[in-house]
């Protein structure tokens, strides 16, 4: 009997075979054999049943499988601090960090007297010791959270005094004044949107007063007749100031003149200040709490301090960066714009300019996820047809640009040297 009268159902591949291919056994490892063997076996009847043909079913058997969730992506957008991209990568020692911290850890167990020891104490002391400035520190599951946790151990029941013009949405929807009274506090709000001076704080501090509030508007700026209180002149007011710098920043930086940093804050007078560990710091999601001792342990032992409380993967990825090298955020922002042109230029060559329309072109990156608004970094993009976007953003791995005036930039500034060729690739399977 001649091969082309054999039942084509007879050359279905057999099971263990297609669990033994390589796409289908990585696939079994993030999303369990039973899962992959159930995909397999649906392909395996579509074929039997002439749907498709037998060479197809281990492409089939894929294809019914879910991507991995959430999959990595190449930002290519000049955003350092991309939102929706999950903000700061971690640095290479955080992710060797938190693989360690996935099995069982010393978390809160000193091994040299077995005896229970201070949860998270590598990621306090180092944080510790990167703000000397800061009498105590502490570490909840994002900057809100510290910020909920401040005013509810020092302020429920009593008033935050606020200017007007540092009432900020925060992203999402989410408001500040929502937030602040979502925890038995009252605001009292002073000043205009766009003047406040310190007699206006003056006039309404008494007995009420739980805090002073300063908040760092970082993700808008008001210019022209405008005038605020710094922290200096509202630490001279009796109360406790609290200001939230937001984006992070632990010690000042020249590129950023004009984003405050926890040490200077400090210096400057106040008592506690908050911040999120995700921005500019460049690691895990956490809120920050630095300052005086005393008030940093009401907020440790408060309650509310226990449902905030971060797990150890975030104080293992929290301490990597804070003891390890250059984070990815920080290299994005002091990236060479000599290097990221001649980084384009390289790829522009490894791609065929002229069949891909590729041009190299200078490029203004952003700092973004809520900081340092309308500081510009200049970068530089490989520029192709605008039609490039979205069979890129559905790429294996998915690459982010952005799209100005009908051509897709890719700002190389937020993208790894070493992931130069992988975008290559990318955009060379793209235009196939």
């Amino acid at each position: 009997m001649g091969e082309a009268s054999v039942d084509p159902r007879r050359r279905v591949p057999r099971t263990d075979v297609l669990l033994a291919d390589p796409g289908l056994a990585a696939a079994a490892v993030t999303l369990g054999r039973d899962r992959v063997k159930v995909a397999v076996a649906r392909a395996q009847q579509r074929a039997r049943h002439g749907e498709i043909t037998p060479d197809e079913v281990r492409d089939a058997a894929l294809a019914a499988l879910p991507a991995p969730a959430p999959r990595a992506v190449l930002n290519a957008t000049g955003v350092v601090l991309h939102t929706n991209l999950g903000r700061a990568p971690l640095s290479g020692a955080a992710v060797a960090a938190l693989v360690a911290a996935a099995g069982c850890t010393d978390v809160e167990l000193d091994l040299r007297t077995g005896r229970r020891a201070r949860r998270g104490r590598d990621a306090l002391d180092a944080l510790a010791a990167a703000v000397p400035d800061a009498a105590a520190v502490h570490v909840v599951n994002n900057g809100a959270a510290a910020l909920v946790l401040a005013a509810t151990a020092l302020a429920a029941g009593r008033e935050i005094v606020v200017s007007r013009g540092e009432l900020v949405e925060i992203g999402d929807g989410f408001r500040l004044p929502d937030l602040l009274a979502s925890t038995g506090a009252r605001l009292r709000e002073v000043g205009t949107t766009n003047r406040t001076t310190r007699d206006d704080y003056a006039r309404v501090i008494g007995p009420d007063t739980g805090f002073v509030l300063k908040v760092h508007p970082s993700n808008f700026v008001v210019t022209g007749f405008t005038s605020a209180v710094g922290v200096g002149e509202l630490a001279t007011l009796g109360v406790p100031v609290v200001a939230d710098i937001g984006s992070g920043l632990l010690a000042a930086d020249p590129l950023l003149p004009a984003e405050p940093d926890a040490a200077s804050t400090l210096r400057a007078g106040a008592h506690l200040v908050t911040a999120s560990g995700d921005k500019l710091l460049g690691g895990p999601q956490a809120g920050l709490l630095l300052g005086d001792a005393d008030l940093v342990d009401r907020l440790r032992r408060h309650p509310l301090a226990r449902a905030l409380r971060v797990d150890k993967l975030t104080l293992a990825a929290l301490a990597a960066t804070l003891h390890g090298p250059a984070t990815p955020t920080r290299m994005a922002l002091h990236a060479d714009p000599a290097v990221l042109r001649d980084r384009c230029e390289r790829l522009r060559d490894a791609l065929g300019a002229e069949g891909h329309k590729a041009e190299v072109v200078p490029s203004v990156a952003v700092v973004g996820g809520g900081g340092a608004p309308g500081v510009e970094l200049d970068s530089w993009a490989l520029s192709l047809p605008e039609r490039y976007a979205a069979p890129l953003r559905r790429g294996d791995p998915p690459v982010l640009g952005r799209v100005l005036r009908g051509r897709l930039l890719l700002d190389l500034r937020c993208v790894p040297a070493d992931a130069d060729g992988t975008l290559r690739d990318v955009v060379l399977r793209v235009a196939d």
